[in-house]
């Protein structure tokens, strides 16, 4: 199966960082959270991937140009320009850039990558979320229900301490950041799609794919969620990146999986 990540948007919410690069580009631990992602998929033997891009894509594309260079020593003959390559530790694979319009809608943007996917099955996610997510297993899940979509989802962390309160407004418990309670589920962004996920998206570049599409397959019967208990994070703003941070310089980081 491809892997379609969609890393074309503009990224506002993380300021000065999206500025210069675009988000999937902004790093953590000295990679950017796109590589992240893609060695997430990679330990589970996916490794066709096709990057939806938009908003100073050309950073993308002038990172995985340069990427052989950049994994390997080399030696570089002044006079002829040749360079030879040796212990090269690049990862197995292979990656299309697809540039997607810079202000093309999350829909009409995986509608665009249609071709390059043909009539197979494929795994999609956002460019900005990591998890210690087993990709086989949504895989494994998805084939046994045998419908055009499975989302994963999760429980986010919360933001705020919550109190328990009497009727009598006596706060008898607090907890710290709670996890969400049994009900709140989110979309954790880590998809198996058929093709037909394709036919829900209707009006092109200006579709959310958010919206009618998966509103539409839900309304059909067409999603099955896949609920992943464990670790998983989106990298939407300034704080985000400095948990991210700093779970991966303290040897935490739960979604190194590799």
């Amino acid at each position: 199966m491809k892997v379609i990540i969609l890393a074309g948007g503009y990224g506002t919410r993380l300021g000065e960082e999206s500025e210069i690069r675009p988000k999937p580009m902004v790093e953590i631990g000295g990679k950017p959270v796109l590589w992240h992602i893609m060695k997430i998929y990679s330990q589970y033997g996916f490794n066709e991937f096709v990057i939806l891009l938009g908003y100073k894509g050309y950073v993308i594309k002038e990172y995985f140009l340069n990427y052989f260079i950049h994994q390997s020593d080399i030696t570089v003959d002044i006079r002829t320009g040749s360079v030879e390559a040796h212990n090269n530790l690049c990862e197995p694979w292979k990656v299309t850039l697809l540039d997607t319009g810079l202000d093309t809608l999350t829909g009409g943007r995986i509608k665009r990558a249609q071709k390059f996917i043909g009539d197979e099955p494929f795994l999609m996610t956002y460019g900005d979320g990591v998890a210690d997510i087993n990709i086989k297993k949504v895989v494994d899940f998805h084939k046994k229900h045998g419908k055009a979509m499975t989302m994963t989802s999760a429980q986010p962390e919360g933001r705020f301490g919550a109190l328990t309160i009497t009727p009598d407004y006596k706060v008898i418990k607090f907890s710290e950041k709670p996890k969400g309670d049994g009900d709140n589920w989110v979309n954790a962004g880590f998809f198996v799609c058929e093709p037909k996920v394709f036919d829900y998206i209707l009006k092109g570049d200006a579709t959310v794919f958010e919206q009618e599409p998966l509103q539409n397959l839900a309304r059909d019967g067409e999603i099955f969620t896949y609920k992943h208990n464990g670790f998983w994070m989106p990298m939407d703003t300034p704080r985000d990146k400095k948990i991210l941070q700093t779970l991966w310089d303290s040897n935490k980081a739960p979604w190194r999986i590799w």
